[in-house]
C-alpha cells in the first residue's frame, strides 16, 4: 500500500497498458476526496448539467427492466422471529445503486450504503456511503471512494441545475426547510446558479442545528445580507424566489409530509424538492409546471413499488405519478430536466410562472462526479494505490 504517483496512477487509469493481469486501484478517503475537489460546487453543477444532457439522449444505464431504477434495497420487517435481525427504524436500510454513464465519462460504478437515523445518537451520519468506480470494458476496479461528500454534493447540485434553467434570473431570496447537510449543498448550488441571492429564510427544529447553519452560511456567503430563522413552513415559502425542502423523516403517509400551499407561493417561484414534500390541490393545476430529474426513474419506482407511490417514496415526483394514474394530470404535462438542459424543451418561459422540480437522486450522478474526482486524483497524485492481485489465482 503506497501513495499513488504518476506512474502507478497511469496504470490505475485503465487496464490497457498494464502488465496484465495485474490490477491496482485507487483508494480515496474523505480527506483525499476534499483534496481532489469533491466540494467544488461550481464544477459539480456543471458536471450534473452535462450528465442530464447524456440522460436526455440515452447514453447511460441504471438497474432494472427499464434501465432507470434507483437501485436495489435491503429493508427489514416490522416483526421477525430472528432476534439479531435489525428493526425497521427510520431510514434503516442497505442499498446498492449501480450505473453506467457514457459521453466523456465512459465509466461504470456503484454506490453502496447503509443507513439508520439512530446513527446520529452515536455521532455518525445517518448514512455511511462508499462508491466503487470500474473500468467499463474489463470491469476492473479503478477506485474505491468515501461516498458521503460525493453523494451530498451531487444531490445539492441537482437543484442548482434546476435553478440555472428554471429560477428567475433575478432571484434574490431562498427559503429552506431543514438546516442539515442537504440544505448546505442545496444553498451552495443555488448560489452558484443564481449569484444574486442575498436573502435566506430558514426553518428547523433544533436551535443548535439552526445556529450552526446560520453561522456557516454567514461565513461562507457574506453576500447573504439577511438570514432569518422563521417559525412556520409558510414563512419559508412566502416571498421566496427559490424554495427547497431538505428535511429527513419517515415515509408511509403522504398526508404527514411537509406541505406547500398555493397561497404561500409567489408568482415566479421555483421550488426544488430533494426530500419529503406534498402540495395542496391549488398547486396540482396545469398552470404550475411540474419537472422531474428523470421521468424513467419515476416510471421504475411506479413499476417496482405498491401504490399510491407517494406514500412509500416521499419525493414530490411520485405524487405527480399518482396524479397521472388517477387522471388528475396528463402524462405529457410531466417535464424532464434533461430535455430542458438540452434545449429541446423550454426553460423558464416568463417571470410569473411557478415551477416545481422533484429531485429523486440517481446513481448516474455519483458516476459522473465520482469520475471527475477520480481523474483529478490521478492527475494530482492523491490517494492510496491498492493491489487487487499481481495475477489472479483462478484465471
Amino acid at each position: 500500500m503506497t501513495k499513488t504517483n504518476q506512474a502507478s496512477a497511469s496504470l490505475s487509469a485503465t487496464t490497457v497498458g498494464q502488465a496484465l493481469p495485474r490490477i491496482d486501484f485507487l483508494y480515496l478517503s474523505e480527506q483525499d476526496m476534499l483534496r481532489a475537489g469533491v466540494a467544488d460546487m461550481t464544477g459539480c453543477v456543471d458536471t450534473m448539467e452535462e450528465m442530464f444532457a447524456l440522460l436526455h439522449v440515452g447514453d447511460y444505464r441504471m438497474a432494472g427492466p427499464n434501465s432507470d431504477s434507483h437501485g436495489a434495497m435491503v429493508s427489514f420487517p416490522a416483526h421477525s422471529p430472528f432476534p439479531t435481525m435489525p428493526k425497521p427504524t427510520p431510514d434503516r436500510r442497505f442499498m446498492a445503486m449501480p450505473a453506467y454513464l457514457g459521453g466523456r465519462f465512459g465509466t461504470t460504478g456503484m454506490k453502496w450504503y447503509g443507513s439508520n437515523i439512530a446513527n446520529r445518537e452515536k455521532g455518525l451520519p445517518r448514512s455511511i456511503l462508499m462508491f466503487m468506480l470500474n473500468d467499463t470494458d474489463t470491469g476492473a476496479p479503478l477506485a474505491l471512494m468515501s461516498g458521503n461528500l460525493l453523494s451530498a454534493y451531487r444531490t445539492g447540485a441537482i437543484p442548482g441545475v434546476g435553478a440555472r434553467h428554471l429560477a428567475r434570473a433575478d432571484a434574490r431570496s431562498i427559503g429552506i426547510l431543514g438546516p442539515g447537510v442537504m440544505a448546505r449543498t442545496v444553498l451552495s448550488a443555488c448560489i452558484v446558479a443564481r449569484p444574486g441571492i442575498d436573502t435566506l429564510r430558514l426553518k428547523g427544529r433544533g436551535q443548535a442545528s439552526l445556529a450552526a447553519f446560520c453561522a456557516w452560511a454567514r461565513d461562507t456567503y457574506p453576500q447573504l445580507r439577511e438570514i432569518t430563522v422563521v417559525e412556520r413552513d409558510e414563512d419559508v415559502v412566502r416571498d421566496s424566489d427559490i424554495v427547497s425542502y431538505c428535511t429527513s423523516g419517515s415515509a408511509g403517509d403522504a398526508e404527514t409530509y411537509p406541505i406547500v400551499r398555493r397561497e404561500w407561493v409567489k408568482p415566479g417561484a421555483f421550488l426544488a424538492m430533494p426530500s419529503l414534500c406534498n402540495i395542496d390541490p391549488g398547486l396540482e393545476g396545469k398552470d404550475v409546471r411540474k419537472v422531474v430529474d428523470n421521468i424513467g426513474l419515476y416510471d421504475a419506482w411506479y413499476e417496482e413499488i405498491p401504490h399510491p407511490l407517494h406514500n412509500t417514496v416521499p419525493m414530490i415526483g411520485c405524487k405527480f405519478m399518482d396524479m397521472i394514474a388517477d387522471g388528475r394530470m396528463a402524462r405529457e404535462d410531466l417535464e424532464d430536466i434533461g430535455g430542458i438542459v438540452a434545449r429541446d424543451a423550454p426553460g423558464r418561459r416568463n417571470d410569473d410562472e411557478i415551477i416545481i422540480m422533484s429531485v429523486g437522486g440517481m446513481p448516474v450522478e455519483d458516476v459522473a462526479w465520482g469520475t471527475v474526482i477520480y481523474r483529478n486524483a490521478i492527475r494530482d497524485g492523491i490517494g492510496v494505490t491498492l493491489n487487487l492481485w499481481d495475477r489472479p489465482v483462478l484465471a
